[in-house]
């Protein structure tokens, strides 16, 4: 077998497993306030995620053009498919990291830190689309305040216009609600999060010379959807446990107001083909409903330590993919 053919094999493999760990590490921006709020057991939020994640993987392309080729052009890069291997590498170790210790970090900061990481080392600071790399970033960095202030003002309305209704009526109402925000957010992860996966691969097969363009061939959106979903159908039970009950006690008004902003941010960035991170839209999302409910109910410490970590996880990915590739590899 031709040596690039296999080792196309073998970032292709890791791309997926990549896109699998994405979907389970991932869960919890989907379902977490549905199953705290038992709007949803887990078993029926996780088969609702599953499905609605692959929906939304399969309709866009536009983020995975944005990673295949915004970061580094893929057909200057004699050693793109070894850059690749280091990029995913270091994501999936990273994500691994984080999820066992049950912090909803972003596979998405991981994936691009690796990336810049991995390209920089392997074939020089000069093959790093530095423009492009700002423009990911600044979307990464601005959608968790949005993210936070969409879920105050929403929940401030809601708060407004059902202040003289029974708590126990609105919750019920909002219960039913959950579901379809529940099933609207795993949609939206889909359109924004499989589609890494997908743009990783493309990038791979462009720098092969098994593609001329970054199009995104049919069998790439499904093999990353189907991962995707098969990865969210195992669910991150550490992760949902820190978003559901560990930031604040959600009821489900709550749980709607995080969900319809969050899903509003991450759908918006897909749009504009903005690579974001759906556990930074979600987290934020939560941590604004909360403070809009009562500020002094919300663990702050905890989203303290939530933030450090979305801080670290960019740099900390981009030295591991560099190390990573020069221990595989060597020096360019």
């Amino acid at each position: 077998m031709d040596t690039t053919l296999l080792v196309l094999g073998v970032v292709i493999i890791l791309a997926l497993a990549f896109d699998f760990i994405n979907g389970f590490h991932d869960t919890a921006n989907s379902i977490a306030t549905s199953v705290s709020t038992r709007a949803l057991t887990p078993r029926r939020a996780i088969l609702l995620a599953a499905s609605m994640n692959f929906l939304g993987a399969i309709l866009f392309t536009g983020v995975a053009k944005t990673i295949g080729g915004k970061i580094a052009d893929p057909t200057t890069m004699d050693n793109g498919l070894e850059v690749i291997i280091a990029t995913l590498l270091a994501a999936i170790i990273w994500n691994l990291v984080t999820w066992f210790f049950g912090i909803p970090s972003s596979s998405s900061h991981a994936l691009i830190g690796a990336l810049v990481g991995a390209v920089f080392v392997g074939a020089g600071s000069d093959h790093v689309k530095w423009s492009g790399f700002r423009e990911i970033l600044e979307g990464l960095l601005l959608s968790p305040i949005i993210a936070f202030i969409v879920g105050y003002i929403v929940m401030t309305i809601l708060k407004y216009i059902f202040a003289r209704r029974s708590p126990h009526t609105v919750n019920k109402g909002f219960r039913m609600l959950q579901i379809l925000t529940a099933a609207l957010q795993s949609f939206t992860h889909g359109t924004n999060d499989a589609q890494k996966a997908m743009g990783i691969i493309t990038f791979a097969l462009v720098t092969s010379g098994e593609l001329s363009d970054l199009t995104v061939p049919l069998w790439v959106k499904i093999s990353a959807a189907l991962s995707m979903a098969l990865g969210t159908s195992v669910g991150g039970w550490k992760i949902i446990k820190t978003m559901g009950t560990k930031i604040f006690k959600i009821e489900p008004i709550n749980g709607f107001a995080a969900d319809i902003s969050a899903a509003s941010v991450i759908f918006s960035a897909t749009l504009l083909h903005l690579p974001v991170s759906t556990t930074h839209a979600i987290t934020p999302a939560i941590l604004g409903v909360g403070a809009a409910k009562r500020f002094s109910a919300v663990r702050w410490s905890l989203a303290g330590r939530i933030v450090i970590t979305w801080f670290i996880t960019i740099p900390i990915s981009a030295v591991l993919a560099g190390l990573i590739y020069k221990l595989l590899f060597g020096w360019s």
